[in-house]
Order: C-alpha cells, then sequence, then structure tokens
C-alpha cells in the first residue's frame, strides 16, 4: 500500500497509506485528512481538493487534463506549478513516499 507524505500549510506533516487505485483525495477523506475537501466526491467539478505536489514527484503524474487545468484556473489558493486535483491522481505503487503540500485553504 502507498504511502503519502502531507505536509500541511502550518508545515506539520502526516504519513497516511492509501490504497493502490484509490485517487489521492478519496485515501485522504478516507483517513481525515484537514484542508483536502472534495466537495463534489471526485467528479471534477469543484476544485476544493486543490494539493501541491512536490517538484521531485510532479513528472510521475499524468499530464493535467483539460477540465482540471480550467479548474486549477479558479482554486481559492494560488495555483502553482505542482498544482493538481487530488481526485485526478490515481495511487500506486511507483507513488509511494509521494509528498503533497496542502494549500492554505479551499475556499
Amino acid at each position: 500500500m502507498p504511502t503519502v507524505k502531507f505536509i500541511h500549510y502550518n508545515g506539520k506533516a502526516q504519513n497516511v497509506e492509501v490504497d493502490a487505485g484509490s485517487t489521492l483525495m478519496e485515501g485522504a477523506r478516507g483517513i481525515g485528512v484537514d484542508g483536502i475537501d472534495g466537495e463534489c466526491g471526485g467528479n471534477l467539478s469543484c476544485a476544493t481538493c486543490h494539493v501541491y505536489v512536490d517538484e521531485e514527484w510532479f513528472g510521475k503524474l499524468p499530464p493535467v487534463g483539460d477540465i482540471e487545468n480550467e479548474l486549477l484556473d479558479a482554486t481559492a489558493s494560488p495555483r502553482r506549478s505542482g498544482s493538481r486535483l487530488s481526485c485526478q491522481i490515481s495511487m500506486n505503487e511507483a507513488l509511494d513516499g509521494i509528498r503533497i503540500f496542502i494549500p492554505e485553504t479551499q475556499y
């Protein structure tokens, strides 16, 4: 089971195991990680699961799709080069140890 290191806005780190095949958002919500809301339930329509992927890991993810790209332009916290919607990141063993930074706010 891959492990994700979530780094909260206040600097607190939280290691979470996420089932392979689940999205990062599903794993975070399932364990109660603060700051990843996923109001739409992962239907790619709200952008409240916005995260910053550590630069080292960004290239290991599939490209940003058109709808995700549009939603990332409307996030509450500023879009950065590592911005992704965690509902679009499917976990697998190759992502074991990925570092994810949680933005200050989703609203």
